[in-house]
């Protein structure tokens, strides 16, 4: 009995080792086959991508938690036939930019390209000659995203004109999906080896592309793009230096001279103010708006909070004199003399300038783009983010904050705001009721789940993708309707 038994147990492991052998046959075959189909010209478009959604997103880590950032491990290079390089040069701020990179990288990947490590803006109106290597992590970069897409530091030279290659510099169109690019760009791979797209800002739909390419995007934003190691390491230390004080409010006070120009929000200014913003407004050929009407455009809200606008809010909305606020801005147009009524009512208001020294900032000084870093990390991980404007930068933190368990955000109703306010200042309003009313205004204002609001034909008027990458925040959509609700719908006009 027991040889039979012996003879029983050795054909069943017998017959286990032959199923292992034939099982790890097909998969070495499926790879193989996998790697042929991934030469092709169109490979990956109608699965290539679809490990893409298979990388778990971890949530964004504090930017002031050293101990938690755990060893980085790349995956294995991507292995496939480029049809040809995209340069990419970006333009507007430091998060305008970043948005780019995400998007850039995203329509390389769908098209099987190799790109070159985008060029950033130094011609605007910041002036900032900083390359992205001095802002951004670029070998992070390069290798966190080897296993979606090929990224070189230059286009070779045995692609230039001198060898016969000649490229072509366009701007893509705004807003565009996935079938446009597919349809308009690829094609022009087929002439031009090298692609240049000399515009980037919202090249991308905010909607309608596939699961696989908004988590690309995500990726990109919370996982490849990091700062330099100079940038983040100052950033913690104000971050350090906040919490050693307690809970902070970041600020995102963007009245800032270049908002105001562009905007022609002069409310407050004197009229010697109001004449170099409208000067410098016309100054700029690319800001298309100039006759502005600054009370108009206010009473839309369509103006950043003035300063003291901003005081009275806060202070309306139950934040007092103890309160830490860190201004997440740059220069303030007309200084101190500007900031006199919000330090008052808030003594401890801190920015970058006043917490560390000047030579920690040396370095940093003529680079906006690498002192918006800064506010961005900080911006990031205070305990409460309070944008007075909702512009690029006020977007992007939003859209970190989300991915970060959703850490308080207050989204300021201004054009309910002003009014309000005019109301107190012309005697309406006594101090309890404008505090209420406030008060009442923001109670649905503090940032929730929700998807994203869509609005056929008009891209711009919908919620940004950058702002609330919900599609990133849940794995499958069972998850989804379970964080967002069954019942809380894109609004579709």
């Amino acid at each position: 009995m027991e040889v039979r038994s012996e003879g029983i147990r050795l054909r069943f492991w017998f017959v286990r080792l032959c199923s292992s052998i034939v099982l790890w046959i097909c998969f070495v075959q499926l790879v193989t086959v996998s790697e042929l189909w991934h030469s092709h010209l169109f490979s990956g478009i109608t699965s290539g991508i679809y490990n893409i959604a298979q990388i778990q997103l971890p949530k964004q880590l504090d930017y002031g938690d050293v101990d938690q950032l755990p060893p980085t491990v790349f995956l294995p290079p991507r292995n496939y036939t480029s049809n040809g390089f995209l340069r990419v040069s970006c333009n507007g701020g430091l998060n305008q930019m970043r948005a780019a990179i995400c998007d850039m990288v995203t329509v390389a990947r769908f098209l099987n390209l190799t790109l070159v490590v985008p060029e950033l803006d130094k011609t605007s109106f910041w002036a900032d000659p900083s390359n992205f290597e001095d802002i951004f992590d670029v070998k992070h970069f390069i290798d966190s995203l080897r296993d979606q897409v090929r990224i070189v530091k230059r286009v070779p030279k045995r692609f230039s004109s001198k060898y016969g290659y000649s490229s072509l510099e366009m701007p893509p169109v705004s807003w565009s999906n996935e079938k446009y690019y597919l349809e308009q760009i690829l094609p022009l791979f087929g002439k031009h080896k090298v692609l240049h797209f000399n515009k980037t800002d919202t090249r991308l739909a905010n909607n309608g592309l596939p699961l696989d390419l908004q988590k690309l995007r995500c990726r990109v934003n919370y996982q490849a793009i990091k700062f330099t190691p100079q940038i983040e390491n100052l950033g913690r230390k104000l971050i350090q230096m906040l919490r050693e004080k307690g809970p902070f409010v970041a600020l995102h006070l963007r009245y800032e001279m270049d908002m105001l120009a562009f905007s022609g929000c002069t409310q407050g200014c004197t009229d010697k103010e109001a004449e170099e913003l409208k000067n410098m407004r016309y100054a700029f050929p690319w800001w298309r708006e100039k006759e502005i009407i600054s009370e108009e455009r206010r009473s839309q809200g369509l103006c950043p909070l003035t300063p003291e606008e901003a005081a009275l809010v806060l202070r309306a909305l139950g934040f007092g004199r103890e309160t830490q606020i860190y201004i997440a801005a740059g220069e303030i147009y007309g200084g101190e003399r500007r900031l006199a009524q919000l330090r008052a009512v808030f003594p401890q208001i801190v920015k970058k300038e006043t917490l560390l020294e000047r030579d920690d900032l040396q370095h940093f000084q003529n680079h906006s783009s690498q002192m918006a870093a800064l506010d961005f990390m900080v911006s990031v991980a205070s305990n409460t983010f309070i944008p007075t404007y909702d512009g690029n930068m006020a977007r992007l933190v939003e859209g970190h904050r989300r991915h970060a368990n959703f850490r308080k955000t207050i989204l300021l109703d201004r054009k309910k705001l002003v009014e309000l306010v005019d109301m107190h200042q012309n005697g309406t309003l006594k101090w309890n009721e404008f505090a209420d009313a406030v008060k009442q205004v923001h109670e649905t204002r503090i940032v929730q789940p929700t998807r994203r609001k869509v609005i056929t034909d008009r891209p711009k008027e919908e919620d940004y993708f950058y702002a609330n990458p919900y599609e990133c925040l849940c794995e499958e959509e069972t998850n989804c309707d379970d964080l967002l609700g069954h019942h809380n719908t894109s609004q579709v006009a």
